[in-house]
C-alpha cells in the first residue's frame, strides 16, 4: 500500500511540474516605424536567457527603400534589457544603426557651378544648414547612428502578437536629439 501511495505522490507531482512549465517566448520578429531603423526595419529581439523575459537581450534588423531614385538602408543592432513581469515590460537600450542612402542627400551645397555637361558642382558645403539629413547632419554615407531606447514592450505569456512604443535618442559626432521615437507590432514566439 505504501508503495502505490508512493507511485501516486510522485505520478501527481511529475503532473504538476510538468503542468507548470511553460514556455517563455523569449524570441520576437516585429517591423518597426522610426525607432533604431531610423525609417523603418524588420527586427528579430531575442533574450540571452532563454528562461525569462526580464533579462538582457538583443535585436538586429534590417530596413530600406528605393523611390523614385532616391535609396536608404539601415541595419539597427541594439542591445536591451526588459524589466517587469508578463504581459507588461519596461524596455531600456542602446546601440549603433549602420545606415546609408545616396551621397547627394546628405550634404547641402552652399555654392557651385554647372560645367558644360549640365552637371552641377558643389564646391562649398554646409552640414549644419536646414538642408541638412534626417534631424542630425552626417559626414557621409555609409554612416553610423547612436541610439537609445526607453519605452514600453508588451509580450503576452504564452507568445503571439507583441507590440511597442519607445522614445529613441538618436546622436552621432555631429550632435544629439532627444525626441525620436519609434513604434513596432510583431510576434512573439
Amino acid at each position: 500500500m505504501k508503495k502505490i501511495l508512493l507511485f501516486i505522490a510522485l505520478l501527481v507531482m511529475s503532473f504538476t511540474s510538468y503542468g507548470q512549465d511553460t514556455k517563455v517566448p523569449h524570441q520576437s520578429v516585429f517591423l518597426e516605424f522610426g525607432g533604431s531603423g531610423l525609417a523603418f526595419s524588420f527586427n528579430y529581439d531575442f533574450r540571452f536567457d532563454d528562461s525569462r523575459l526580464d533579462t538582457w537581450g538583443m535585436r538586429v534588423g534590417a530596413g530600406g527603400f528605393y523611390v523614385d531614385g532616391e535609396s536608404f538602408y539601415s541595419v539597427p543592432v541594439v542591445v536591451n534589457r526588459l524589466f517587469g513581469k508578463g504581459p507588461h515590460y519596461f524596455e531600456a537600450g542602446f546601440g549603433l544603426t549602420l545606415f546609408g542612402q545616396d551621397d547627394e542627400s546628405f550634404t547641402y551645397c552652399g555654392s557651385g557651378y554647372e560645367d558644360n555637361n549640365g552637371n552641377y558642382i558643389c564646391t562649398q558645403t554646409n552640414l549644419s544648414d536646414p538642408g541638412q539629413w534626417f534631424i542630425l547632419p552626417v559626414d557621409g554615407s555609409p554612416s553610423l547612428m547612436g541610439t537609445m531606447n526607453l519605452g514600453y514592450r508588451k509580450v503576452p505569456i504564452d507568445g503571439g502578437l507583441t507590440w511597442r512604443a519607445n522614445l529613441t535618442p538618436i546622436f552621432n559626432n555631429n550632435g544629439f536629439w532627444p525626441l525620436f521615437a519609434g513604434i513596432g507590432i510583431g510576434y512573439a514566439f
